[in-house]
């Protein structure tokens, strides 16, 4: 599939994305992220990788119902497309690859 191409941040949107199944959007997202990661991400970087994901049909979004308590804004929940799992697969089946590749020995 080298057509399509992902970032390594893309990608692991993409992945929480697909962890979050049906239950992702913006806020989750950054959430779920910072806590793998460990350090503070911003918001807007996840928006605008679910933008450039969603115009290349990696993921689809819906918006939720309204809410009081985000003042009447509704969420948009994102969920991963077929192409977008056939692109995380390859991803994995690459770096899989070439993990398997490095020598065992002692790196310390």
């Amino acid at each position: 599939m080298p057509q399509y191409s992902l970032g390594e941040f893309e990608e692991l949107v993409l992945l929480m994305v697909a962890a979050q199944h049906d239950e992702a959007y913006g806020v989750s997202i950054l959430e779920g992220l910072e806590a793998e990661l460990g350090k503070g991400l911003n918001i807007s970087a996840i928006h605008v990788a679910l933008k450039r994901m969603e115009d290349k049909g990696f993921v689809k979004s819906r918006f939720g119902g309204i809410t009081e308590d985000r003042g009447g804004r509704r969420k948009k929940y994102y969920i991963v497309t077929a192409l977008g799992k056939k692109i995380l697969d390859a991803q994995y089946e690459v770096r899989n690859s070439i993990y398997k590749r490095i020598p065992k020995i002692s790196f310390g």
